[in-house]
């Protein structure tokens, strides 16, 4: 078993992968998709569904099996209230990256923008964490994370 992928559903596909590739270095793993049809409608329960969108590699992995960020439109898209840290289910997406402060400058250069502080804090047994909450240039939330592990 293995995890795979995990999918933002973007108003703007093309701008949120852009976003993704520029500040978090991600890669895109092509082709690009473009789906729809019964087995499509099938499997998501909607009716006439069709993503379109692509898959990005990951930072931190190596060869042609590893997770991806999927980041698909739809032709029917449903809006939200922006996610909160604290509402039921997923809620972000985490990057460990070796500067916090340089990469939250590139997630507000790039359409992005803060939720909260940058914090430091020690977790006992682990090490010192350097972190902050943001959102990408769609409100999703992104977890910044720089470690000195024990």
């Amino acid at each position: 078993m293995r995890y795979a992928h995990t999918n933002i559903a973007a108003k703007d596909w093309e701008k949120v992968a852009d976003f993704y590739i520029n500040v978090f270095k991600c890669t895109p793993k092509l082709p690009e998709r473009n789906l729809k049809g019964d087995w499509l409608d099938k499997a998501t329960g909607l009716k006439n569904a069709r993503q379109f969108g692509m898959h990005l590699n990951l930072p931190g992995f190596e060869g042609t099996i590893a997770p991806t960020l999927e980041i698909f439109s739809y032709d029917d898209l449903v809006d939200r209230n922006p996610m909160m840290a604290n509402h039921k289910g997923f809620t972000h997406i985490a990057f460990e990256v070796d500067n916090v402060d340089e990469t939250l400058e590139q997630v507000l250069k790039n359409g992005g923008s803060t939720l909260g502080e940058i914090i430091e804090n020690r977790i006992e047994g682990v090490g010192i964490i350097r972190f902050t909450y943001c959102r990408d240039c769609e409100e999703n939330i992104i977890e910044i994370q720089s470690w000195k592990y024990d």
